[in-house]
């Protein structure tokens, strides 16, 4: 699937993104508001770029870009066993490796069981970023859910 008309510092992060993901060795995703850009979203503006990777990928991607290892999260509603920040683009990428998300019942792993190729990179269907959405339960996660369910493909 081709990658809709996106410019400016999205487009050139994901020109960056699927340039190095091609020596990756296991499935990965972007998820949060860059896939909903992709998927069709119009009115986001990403403020980064959330790369969902496998941990020897993160460890490979951390010394290609020379990304800087955050510690653990103290999050309450998030943790990752790896997360790192790279700024090798125009907008920062964030590199989560075994990211959980705090659900009533526990730590649950946010690992996509979809995957579309749009223009060199990976995101979960719409119908599945829309379950990703209802995880996290945040306000602006939710207030996305709608947008979402519009697009035609799913």
């Amino acid at each position: 699937m081709s990658r809709p008309d996106l410019t400016g510092n999205l487009a050139a992060t994901l020109d960056v993104v699927a340039d190095a993901a091609g020596g990756l060795a296991d499935d990965w995703w972007l998820i949060g508001s860059a896939a909903m850009a992709l998927a069709g979203v119009s009115d986001l503006d990403p403020p980064d770029v959330d790369l969902l990777v496998s941990e020897r990928d993160a460890r490979r991607l951390i010394g290609v870009w020379g990304a800087e290892v955050a510690p653990p999260s103290s999050s309450d509603l998030f943790r990752s066993k790896i997360f790192a920040k790279a700024g090798v683009a125009p907008l920062p990428i964030e590199i989560m490796a075994g990211f959980e998300v705090r659900t009533g019942d526990g730590w649950r792993p946010v690992r996509p069981r979809t995957r579309l190729g749009i223009g060199g990179v990976f995101v979960p269907t719409t119908a599945e970023q829309v379950e990703i959405c209802r995880l996290f339960g945040r306000p602006k996660d939710l207030a996305r859910i709608e947008a979402l369910e519009a697009l035609a493909w799913r």
